[in-house]
Parts: structure tokens; C-alpha cells; sequence
């Protein structure tokens, strides 16, 4: 078993001499975990198609679920797309540096495992100096989807990273956790009108005002598992963000919901389950389980998106059996949490009335 290096590093100030023993190991055809401001990403040599394949090992990835190739200059877009649009020059403008996809016609100089043998590929300026900084060392685009094991729920910390893939990757830039703790929207751009394929970190409401004609994918605020084909985004396909405990989402009015979370808890606890409640700190005095935590205030979905993942994972690390989640406003960051939370649940979503 290989040692996993944990680089501890400034986030604002990432030091020089640090960053180049990653971004040797990139160069390499090796793997590093790295910060971004949405989770920790886990990074290869995007045109180097053995440590892609790499990559996908570590994470037990899927090879039909494409990462997305984090660069740090909009020049090096126009080297892995075939075409660029003027739509997507005009958001490259306003949203990049920061936590936004654009999906384009894939270049030919792209190798297939970095793109899952598609013929697009998935491209993300990230904001963080570590992130940036690592690219530019690497003198290189670096395919990075999140540093966990495939299933798991994303990870916002160094120590998140660690627990998974200890031992299977190279090395950790550690600069603590991330700031927007769910990953970046994906925006198709090579379809008209442009198709919003994962809710994340650049709200729709945004993405709307700076062009009109964005669209939604249906899979995107479903209520169900819809059958998608070829994922041209992570996150489409496959278990996602999931905890080992079972997750059920109650949805509807707050009372309402208070309500029916009580009662479905009383129903797990009847049969000797160990109840987790993820609730919002409106709501928090209302529950009697094990363990109840709150994402944050309801009214600051930007703070429930930024403990979505890591209360998922503390929740595992207390061994409940069963988590109940409550749902929150799909305005602004909540789409993305929703969309999270029921993909963790396996769609196993209750309405409260």
C-alpha cells in the first residue's frame, strides 16, 4: 500500500516549495487531492490517459461518469474544444475564476478516458489559489472529479479525503475546508438552447440573467431516478453523495414536516435503529432521535450547502442506521442541496401534508 503525503499548505499564500512536490507528482502521471472552493478535487494529468485511468481506480470510479478538467487560463479551453461559443465566452467573462462547468465539443487531442468516450468534454476554471496554483505548476489541465470513493459523499476537508483514499492516492494538499461545500453547476454549451445538467455552486437564477434561454434537465429537480444515457456531467448516473446509513428526504410545509419526521424516526427507533435527524436550525428543538444536527438556518442556504457534505459524513462516523433530512427551499443554492439530498436518499423522498 503506497503512503499517502499530506501537504499542508496556506489556502491564500499556497508555499512555493509545497506546491511543486504536487505538481512533480502530476507531471509524474501521479494522483494529488486538492482544494477547490466547492470540494476536494482529486487531480491527474488530464492528457496523460494512464493516470486518468488511474484516477478512475483509485476512486472506483465508473469509466462511463467523465471528470471535469480544471485549467487555469481560458486560452487553454480553446486547446480541449473543438468550438467555443460566443454564449459560453460571455460566461467564461462573468463566472470564471469560480464554480461553474461549461461543457463543450471535445477536441481531438483529448484523450477517451479523460471525456468516458464521449465526444464533449467538461471544463472548470476553479477559485482557490492552491487549485490554480497546482494547475500552473503542473504546466498542465488536470481531469479532477470529487477526491472520495465513488458513491460517498463529496469531500470538504483534507481529513474527508484521508478517510477515503488513504493509501490509494499519492498525495493531500491540505488548506482546510472548502467554502462552498457543493460542486459546480455543469452548463452543456454544446446544445441550444444551454442545458444546466448538475445544480451547484453558480445558482440557475444567475445563470439566468446572463442569458435567457438557460434550461433545466429535467434530472435536475427530479423526484425519481430518470433514465439519462451517456452522462455528459458527474453526477447523472450512478450512486452519488451517499452515506452508509439509509436516507429518507421529507419534503413540504414545516410543520408539516417537523411531523412526519418525528414520526418516521419513532417508526426506525421501534425497530432498534440508530436515528440521525438532519435538520435546519429553525427546526432543531423540535426532534428527539440520537443524533439530530442542523445544516444551518433556512433562510442561508448557502450555509446548509456548505455543511451538507460533512454533516453526512459525521452522521456515518456516529453509526446511525437511518437518516431522516429535511428539505429546504430549491430557490439559489438549495436546488443544488435537494438535488444532492435525494440522490443521496436513492430518491426515497416523503411528502409531508
Amino acid at each position: 500500500m503506497k503512503q499517502t503525503l499530506v501537504l499542508k499548505v496556506n489556502p491564500d499564500k499556497p508555499e512555493t516549495e509545497k506546491m511543486q512536490i504536487a505538481a512533480n507528482i502530476i507531471k509524474q502521471g501521479g494522483l494529488v487531492a486538492f482544494p477547490t472552493e466547492t470540494v476536494y478535487g482529486l487531480g491527474a494529468n488530464a492528457l496523460n490517459p494512464a493516470a486518468v485511468s488511474a484516477l478512475f481506480k483509485a476512486k472506483k470510479r465508473p469509466l462511463d461518469n467523465p471528470p471535469i478538467v480544471h485549467v487555469e487560463n481560458v486560452n487553454t479551453v480553446y486547446t480541449l474544444a473543438e468550438q467555443v461559443p460566443p454564449k459560453a465566452t460571455q460566461l467564461m467573462k462573468l463566472f470564471w475564476p469560480g464554480p461553474l462547468t461549461l461543457i463543450f465539443k471535445r477536441s481531438p487531442t483529448v484523450p477517451d478516458v479523460t471525456v468516458a468516450g464521449l465526444d464533449t468534454i467538461a471544463v472548470r476554471m476553479p477559485k482557490h489559489n492552491v487549485a490554480l496554483a497546482l494547475i500552473r505548476l503542473s504546466n498542465c489541465s488536470i481531469a479532477a472529479p470529487s477526491a472520495n470513493l465513488a458513491g460517498k459523499p463529496s469531500p470538504t476537508s483534507a481529513k474527508h479525503v484521508l478517510a477515503d483514499l488513504n493509501g490509494r492516492i499519492d498525495a493531500i494538499l491540505d488548506a482546510g475546508p472548502t467554502s462552498v461545500g457543493v460542486e459546480s453547476t455543469v452548463l452543456d454549451m454544446s446544445v441550444d438552447p444551454p442545458m444546466v445538467l448538475r445544480p451547484g455552486g453558480t445558482p440557475f437564477e444567475a445563470l439566468r440573467e446572463a442569458l435567457s434561454d438557460v434550461v433545466l434537465h429535467p434530472f435536475v429537480a427530479a423526484e425519481k431516478e430518470l433514465p439519462v444515457g451517456k452522462a455528459r456531467s458527474p453526477g447523472m448516473k450512478h450512486k452519488h453523495y451517499a452515506p452508509n446509513a439509509d436516507v429518507t428526504v421529507v419534503e413540504g410545509d414545516i410543520p408539516a414536516v417537523v411531523a412526519k419526521v418525528n414520526e418516521i424516526a419513532e417508526t426506525h427507533k421501534r425497530k432498534g435503529a440508530k436515528v440521525g435527524i438532519l435538520a435546519t436550525d429553525e427546526t432543531l428543538i423540535s426532534y428527539h432521535a440520537d443524533v439530530v444536527k442542523s445544516l444551518g438556518s433556512r433562510f442561508n442556504l448557502a450555509v446548509v450547502a456548505q455543511n451538507l457534505f460533512r454533516l453526512l459524513r459525521e452522521l456515518d462516523a456516529e453509526g446511525v442506521d437511518a437518516i431522516i433530512a429535511e428539505g429546504v427551499p430549491t430557490e439559489g443554492l438549495g436546488l443544488a442541496v435537494m438535488n444532492r439530498l435525494r440522490k443521496a436518499a436513492g430518491y426515497r423522498i416523503v411528502k409531508a401534508s
